[in-house]
């Protein structure tokens, strides 16, 4: 702590020391804090400007080079980098440096300006008219609105959210500030909230664009895909020739699962810009869902030939699980990660695609360094931790008791349509889902957030001084609440149905809230899908999800998350016994009919042949395992993690008694 405030007191005397023009006093301080902090982020960056006020370039050089590496998405770093080879003579290398500053803080008044002066002189009109109209966007914007901008692309969500609030309390109707706080609120977590302060602000603003753009985003983490389509749609209209509009309208067609009009869309932006990364990536997503997969591999291969620094598309190539990479395209990730240009996101993706090329080269050691690198990466972004997580289990094995259970028999909405399939995450539960969608009664659907959202609307705001409102609530919801929470369910997920008498929901997380389950929808059916802890739990350190499952990026944390859902599924157990099905993955590929009929006889299904030609089922299939379900069943991935059993020690301990 000591050290903390001698160099925030150091930091602070440096800056004066800048205000002032004694640049060369200034940098002696930083070299001191620099000493004890070689990766202090400011520091770097007060020591870059003021060897480039110095005139001293090559140390100007250094010390930026080192700041991108230890803070890659720091957008005032790639701002001095524009200064700095604008002061050099490299016009081209600065509006580079200038464009990616505002495409990482967009707040930078200063980059929009540069880049607007270096494109006017090179007689780049419309696009000087585009930076200069962002700056003089910026200078409008009242203060606070500014700073929480620069503080949202900063990370400092927290301070943004105490700035906007305090200046949402004085201007409630003012349209950038409502955005910005649905900004935060989207990176929180919070998507109803940002979803009704956005829908609020395009009812002021109808016109506004980026209203519908930033609530597009919200309303796809909703899982609301034909409001997401609409969205789109309305921008579309608008502007039909707007490449970006285009594109987005294609990718919110693939989410509402319209293959073949977002591929003809995407086709059509790619004929105008065929080096458009965006475009490229999401096509190939688009393509893989629909089961094209060397379709989907030329679109990746495409978008990595444009810029090896497109982590997005190295990982969508490791996540299809079967591609293999060659050693050129493993040097190439390799080189990627060394560029100091590679923004931090690239860099978590790169390290996970790397990862999985050198498993399938046989380099274990190497591979686990690298999977372990982008787990590190990915874990300083999130906020989970254990004793969270105990509190949670705690709360529920508390009040969700058989008396619970026994004195509410009887509430609910009592439609059987429902299957969930519960568990941890890469635990087989996307082959259970196969196996069922390929029954004639059975849509399979999505791992669907509404259990997930409900919960948290139970929880109310007092989350912090108020941790079990929910699931105590549960005893005090009227019998009429609980029966309109079940048909709440019923009617929104209703969307993703296809019209059979059933369909699944498997969002994995759902086993922490059985116990709602069960008193809103009584009848539904539960299957836990469950692996052999240390299989499941290394693939799940190997994967990189797409949003959530926060707990997967430690050993340590994925090694106890597997012990409380143990410890909560036993409990389900004892207060709900034969409410759930417990699914070995490893019983399911040793005997899939003995195991299919089981699950088909819990979910009381007749017996179809479909369901062991599970892999034979065409349909869109969007997890980590939608190549290998469109396989037939194998043995192949049982005992993976044995080939790196030499780093699990930690992982082994902590589960070994299950």
């Amino acid at each position: 702590m000591t050290e903390a405030m001698d160099s925030a007191d150091t930091l602070k005397q440096g800056r004066s020391l800048m205000q002032a023009g004694k640049f060369q006093e200034a940098a002696s301080l930083l070299g001191e804090v620099l000493a004890r902090e070689p990766g202090h982020q400011d520091a770097l960056y007060m020591a870059a400007a003021s060897a480039r006020y110095l005139n001293d370039t090559d140390s100007a050089f250094a010390y930026l080079d080192r700041l991108k590496r230890a803070a890659p998405d720091f957008g005032r770093a790639f701002q001095e980098e524009g200064h700095l080879r604008r002061k050099t003579g490299d016009v081209d290398g600065a509006l580079g440096a200038f464009q990616r500053a505002t495409r990482y803080n967009p707040a930078l008044v200063a980059s929009w300006t540069a880049q607007a002066e270096i494109l006017s002189a090179s007689g780049r009109a419309e696009a000087a008219a585009h930076a200069r109209a962002q700056a003089d966007r910026l200078k409008t914007l009242p203060p606070e609105l500014l700073a929480v901008t620069n503080y949202i692309h900063e990370g400092r969500i927290i301070h943004a959210e105490r700035i906007a609030r305090a200046f949402m309390q004085k201007h409630p109707r003012h349209v950038e500030g409502m955005r910005l706080l649905a900004d935060i609120g989207s990176r929180l977590g919070v998507h109803e909230d940002a979803d009704f302060l956005l829908e609020t602000a395009v009812e002021l603003e109808p016109e506004n664009p980026q209203l519908r753009i930033d609530r597009i985003q919200v309303l796809r983490k909703r899982q609301k895909y034909e409001a997401a389509l609409a969205e789109a749609g309305t921008l579309l209209e608008r502007d039909p020739d707007n490449p970006v509009f285009k594109s987005l309208y294609a990718i919110e067609a693939m989410q509402a699962g319209s293959y073949d009009e977002a591929l003809e869309i995407f086709d059509e932006v790619l004929a105008d810009m065929p080096d458009d990364l965006a475009t490229l990536t999401s096509r190939g997503h688009a393509l893989k869902t629909a089961g094209q997969t060397d379709e989907a591999i030329t679109s990746y291969r495409r978008a990595v030939a444009v810029t090896p620094l497109h982590g997005d598309a190295w990982y969508a190539l490791a996540n299809l699980k079967t591609y293999t990479f060659s050693a050129d395209e493993i040097a190439a990730m390799q080189a990627a990660l060394q560029d100091p240009n590679l923004h931090f996101m690239g860099r978590v993706h790169i390290a996970f695609a790397r990862g999985k090329a050198l498993e399938d080269a046989g380099e274990y050691g190497a591979s686990f360094e690298a999977y372990s690198q982008g787990n590190a990466l990915k874990k300083t972004q999130v906020r989970y931790t254990t004793e969270q997580m105990e509190a949670e289990v705690e709360g529920q094995t508390t009040h969700c008791t058989k008396d619970l259970f026994e004195n509410r028999a009887g509430v609910g909405h009592d439609d059987p349509a429902p299957i969930f399939i519960v568990g941890l995450p890469r635990a087989g539960s996307t082959l259970i889902e196969q196996i069922l969608a390929s029954h004639s009664q059975v849509d399979g659907t999505l791992e669907l957030p509404n259990i997930l959202s409900l919960a948290h609307r139970l929880r109310g705001r007092q989350q912090i001084s108020d941790r079990d409102r929910y699931p105590r609530i549960l005893h005090e919801l009227p019998d009429e609440e609980l029966k309109a929470l079940g048909e709440d369910y019923i009617a929104n997920t209703a969307i993703h149905r296809q019209g059979a008498p059933f369909f699944t929901d498997k969002m994995p997380n759902n086993f922490r809230h059985i116990g709602l389950i069960q008193l809103i929808l009584p009848n539904a059916k539960i299957i836990d899908a469950r692996r052999e802890p240390m299989a499941c739990c290394f693939s799940g350190f190997k994967q990189l999800f797409a949003e959530g499952q926060e707990f997967s990026y430690s050993l340590e944390d994925i090694g106890h998350y597997y012990r409380l859902y143990v410890k909560l599924m036993d409990h389900w157990d004892a207060v709900l016994p034969g409410k759930v099905l417990r699914v070995q993955h490893e019983d399911v590929v040793d005997d899939l009919e003995g195991e299919v009929r089981r699950i088909l006889d819990h979910c009381a299904l007749p017996f179809e042949q479909a369901c062991l030609d599970f892999h034979k089922t065409d349909r869109a299939v969007r997890t980590a395992s939608s190549e290998q379900v469109r396989q037939p069943i194998n043995r192949s991935g049982l005992e993976q993690w044995r080939k790196f059993e030499p780093y699990l020690d930690d992982l082994k301990e902590i589960v070994s008694d299950l």
